[in-house]
Order: C-alpha cells, then sequence, then structure tokens
C-alpha cells in the first residue's frame, strides 16, 4: 500500500465522499442480476488485482457532498443501490451512506474487495465478498475473520482466472466456508476463462456454489457507466 493510500484508509471527511461515477444501469452480478439498481462507485483501492476492470478508480474522483449522494440515488428511483469501487470501505462516509439508504426503504448491496474488516457495514446491508484467488496476485490481502461475520443474506465471490484459481477456490469452499451460510458465486474472468469450462468443473465436482457471470458486458461489452 502507498503511503497515499495509508493515509486515506478510513479517512476522509464524513459528510463527503470522493467518488469515479455514478450511474443507472441492471445489476451485472450476484443472485440479483437483472435488477434495475443505482451505482455508487467509490475512487481508490488499495489492491491491484490483475484482471482488474476498473483501474480507473485508482486515481481523481470527484468529491461529493454526502447528501447529495443520498439524494441523487433516492431520485434515480431504483429500487436497489450498490455501493462499489474501487473500495468503498476506504471512506468512513460509506458507512452512514448505506444505512441511510436502508432507512429509506432500498436494498443496498456492498462490493467490497475482502481485503478490510466488514464488522462495522449495517447489518441490513448485503455484502459481496471477493475472496482473492492466487491469480489476482492479491491472496495473500484476504482477511479471513470476515467470512464469520457472514449471514445467509450475504454472497462470496470468487474471481477464477484459471484452472489452478478454480481448485483454490474450491479448497477454500469446503474447508473455510464449509457449514457457513452465504451464497458462493464463481466468476470467470471475462475474455480469459471459458465459462462453459468453469461449468463443467464445478458439475463434474458436485460443488455447492453457483456461476456468475457479468450480463452488463454481454449487453454493453467492457464498457464503464454500465
Amino acid at each position: 500500500m502507498t503511503d497515499g493510500l495509508r493515509a486515506f484508509r478510513g479517512g476522509g471527511p464524513a459528510d463527503s465522499l470522493l467518488l469515479a461515477e455514478t450511474y443507472l444501469s441492471v445489476q451485472g452480478e450476484s443472485t440479483r442480476a437483472g435488477v434495475p439498481c443505482w451505482f455508487v462507485r467509490t475512487a481508490r483501492c488499495n489492491l491491484r488485482c490483475s484482471w482488474c476492470d476498473s483501474a480507473f478508480t485508482f486515481t481523481g474522483g470527484v468529491r461529493r457532498a454526502f447528501s447529495e449522494v443520498v439524494e441523487e440515488a433516492l431520485e434515480s428511483g431504483a429500487p436497489m443501490v450498490e455501493v462499489t469501487g474501487g473500495e468503498p470501505l476506504l471512506q468512513r462516509a460509506v458507512l452512514p451512506l448505506m444505512s441511510r439508504l436502508c432507512d429509506a426503504g432500498r436494498t443496498v448491496l456492498l462490493e467490497t474487495g475482502g481485503s478490510l474488516d466488514i464488522e462495522e457495514v449495517d447489518p441490513r446491508v448485503v455484502r459481496i465478498l471477493d475472496v482473492k484467488c492466487p491469480g489476482s496476485g492479491e491472496e495473500a490481502r484476504n482477511h479471513w475473520p470476515n467470512l464469520q461475520k457472514l449471514t445467509a443474506q450475504d454472497e462470496v465471490k470468487f474471481v477464477l482466472a484459471d484452472r489452478r484459481d478454480y481448485e483454490w477456490a474450491r479448497e477454500v469452499l469446503r474447508s473455510r466456508l464449509k457449514g457457513l451460510p452465504p451464497v458462493v458465486l464463481l466468476s470467470p474472468v471475462h475474455g480469459i476463462l471459458e465459462a462453459r469450462d468453469l461449468v463443467s468443473w464445478m458439475l463434474e465436482d458436485r460443488l455447492p456454489a453457483r456461476l456468475n457471470l457479468q450480463i452488463h458486458k454481454v449487453v454493453w461489452g467492457d464498457r464503464r457507466g454500465v
């Protein structure tokens, strides 16, 4: 982690957020794929995954008032809001943002890279927790205690680049996730691992997991803001 990110961790004023973009689309992944959703994408990330499709969040961003971000999300009319990044949990204002949106009756999803503690996240928020496989280059950054904090409404996502990643994820599922309640998603890296190969491995192993495709890339291609 750079000195700048060390300073940024948990930082920023409580009344504003540094954002990369906000937009209306449909949820592209998770068990809620296809549902209309307002996205709040934060700027900055403490990880550098080899297959990252959001590297534009590493720098830049626009600081916006907390109240403005809440109002915009509610005015979108979307029944669901996803807070993603970057890494949202780098900014302290993300926590009250999600709580405020829950208070307003929205279904709120948090997409987090899994390296930071999720303890303070409002329990009403659906936490989609990435577990970083070896192919990401960030395997050592997994904060394993997070797994014990997940509930039946939460989801664990493995992004897989190859067979080695699959076998690693299979072992984690059978050891660290055995008996735990969250849904398990297996997501092939778009354009690198064929979905049909992943499906065949899952069926062969009778793996208690769910195929997770990025349907926004099927619809619009590899673009941002969709």
